[in-house]
């Protein structure tokens, strides 16, 4: 009889965005595990019930991560580390940024008994970790500023704790079969989507900009639909010009997967939406401010284009608001660049436009 394979828990705190980025190392530790469970927090629940090979989604609201963190509740971190002893679980891989720590996490895991523990930490870790993952200077899974992809860290971190991806596995993003449907009033064919918001105001695009931008998609003949969260409804109806279609604050995650799905391209910033559009193959134009590194957090697996001035004076500073007046790093990108951005995405010629009459209007 072949050996017992674990019941592993992996944990990612974070948002939705980075929760679809663990992706395929999830399906390498599902693909190893009997059993997987995945701990995320408030913010990354959405994203975790969406993606394929995971059994169970725990939520823990911690007071180490976020950029506005809970107060330490002692209760609820004991009741959690209960309901982990619980489950035995045989293994826990805790999944970080470069500028997080995993030892927290790694702490309350020993605390519910879990045997095995990985996680990727330049710190001294103690008895915390089994598993003490180093990122490699230079190499594809760099933790540095300017390091190797997320989705790579991730599945490096997945092998060291030996959960090798499978052989001819795929390191796509990939969600299961979301069963939702898009807005009614949505256009049936040839549509791109503008999403202009984000958690991180350094991260967006801009409404004012936003809008200049379904313009130029307009006139070159292009349906667009401008998508947006709860509390932006307003702010992208003004970002939607005449002719467009906003359906902002109408739709949970698995609606914007469907209403992404069926866009030929989307115009995003550096936010779950862009990853979002990834894990369901479509192509994406990436207005990316450099506050964070493109080589870390940029479209993965789907062809992009990525706008922007990468060398910006913001570019590596991690800030939530722009420390440059004017956002010029994603400011001065053109209407007319987006345009061809597109349709280069979409196969079309440059100088030429998708049909010949405006949407809605005569020729």
């Amino acid at each position: 009889m072949g050996e017992r394979r674990p019941r592993t828990l992996a944990v990612r705190l974070d948002s939705d965005g980075d929760v679809l980025l663990m992706g395929p190392a999830l399906r390498a530790l599902r693909a190893g595990s009997s059993q997987l469970d995945l701990l995320v927090s408030p913010s990354g629940a959405h994203a975790a019930r969406l993606l394929p090979g995971v059994d169970e989604v725990l939520v823990l609201d911690s007071p180490w991560t976020g950029f506005d963190p809970s107060p330490v509740d002692p209760a609820g971190l004991g009741a959690l580390v209960e309901r982990l002893r619980s489950r035995a679980h045989d293994v826990c891989v805790v999944f970080t940024s470069y500028h997080q720590s995993p030892l927290p996490m790694a702490l309350l895991a020993r605390w519910a008994g879990i045997p095995r523990v990985a996680g990727t930490c330049d710190d001294h870790p103690g008895s915390l970790l089994d598993v003490r993952h180093r990122r490699l200077p230079g190499g594809d899974d760099d933790g540095g500023p300017r390091g190797g992809h997320e989705v790579t860290a991730a599945l490096r971190l997945a092998e060291a704790a030996g959960f090798p991806a499978p052989l001819g596995g795929d390191e796509l993003l990939r969600l299961r079969p979301v069963p939702a449907s898009p807005p009614a009033d949505l256009p049936g064919t040839d549509y791109v989507v503008v999403h202009p918001g984000a958690s991180v105001p350094s991260r967006r695009i801009g409404f004012a900009l936003a809008h200049a931008f379904a313009a130029a998609l307009l006139t070159d003949g292009w349906d667009v639909v401008v998508t947006g969260g709860p509390g932006e409804e307003e702010l992208c109806a003004e970002a939607t010009p005449a002719g467009g279609t906003c359906i902002a604050g109408r739709t949970a995650l698995p609606e914007l997967a469907a209403v992404l799905e069926g866009a030929s391209a989307v115009v995003v910033g550096n936010t779950g939406p862009a990853h979002l559009a990834a894990a369901v193959g479509t192509p994406v134009v990436s207005i990316f401010a450099p506050v964070v590194p493109v080589e870390r957090w940029g479209p993965w697996g789907v062809p992009h284009v990525v706008l922007g001035d990468q060398e910006a004076a913001c570019r590596g500073t991690r800030a939530r608001e722009c420390p440059v007046l004017g956002h010029p790093c994603v400011s001065t990108v053109a209407p007319v660049q987006v345009s061809d951005a597109v349709k280069e995405l979409a196969g079309i010629p440059l100088g030429h436009t998708l049909r010949t009459t405006t949407p809605g209007g005569a020729a």
